[in-house]
């Protein structure tokens, strides 16, 4: 019997990921931040993942806190209404998921951090940081990968409010 090859869809054609992200804030107005554990150069990022099946954007992000973080010691302050792409670099995408999506869609949500730095634990089961830190919205958006700025710049502006400490 001759094997069956099944061609990846076109990069073009691909479907997004569905996926929450997650804006925690500290008491400072200061945004936390990773670096990215599989790419030590500038790849700085906000936690994110995938949403499981049956989960409500609420559960999918506290979920999602705790297993990159290690902590779930937040209160939501807002979830953006809009869902928002990006495209990840070809090259990339036909690496990740077996090159099934050629990019994300997210629902974001801003959280007020509620606990200590002592709280933040990012030696998880599966790491994603190899180290972190809280950043200004600034200095997220320049640490950000090329591709995810546009995004993060639109998060910056929907949160300012929740941002804004007075």
């Amino acid at each position: 019997m001759k094997e069956i090859k099944i061609k990846p869809l076109n990069y073009e054609n691909r479907p997004y990921r569905a996926c929450v992200g997650i804006m925690l804030i500290n008491a400072k107005g200061q945004i936390f931040s990773g670096q990215r554990i599989d790419n030590r150069a500038e790849a700085w990022q906000m936690p994110q993942g995938g949403i499981d099946e049956g989960e409500d954007i609420e559960t999918a992000c506290f979920r999602e806190m705790q297993e990159e973080i290690g902590t779930n010691k937040a209160e939501i302050l807002r979830i953006h209404p809009d869902w928002l792409n990006y495209d990840i670099p070809e090259e990339l995408a036909n690496r990740l998921w077996s090159g099934a999506y050629r990019g994300q869609t997210q629902k974001w949500v801003a959280l007020r951090f509620t606990g200590t730095d002592s709280d933040i634990n990012i030696e998880t089961e599966e790491p994603e940081f190899i180290s972190w830190q809280w950043l200004s919205p600034e200095q997220l958006v320049q640490r950000a990968v090329p591709f995810k700025q546009d995004v993060y710049e639109n998060l910056m502006d929907t949160f300012k409010d929740e941002i804004n400490v007075s």
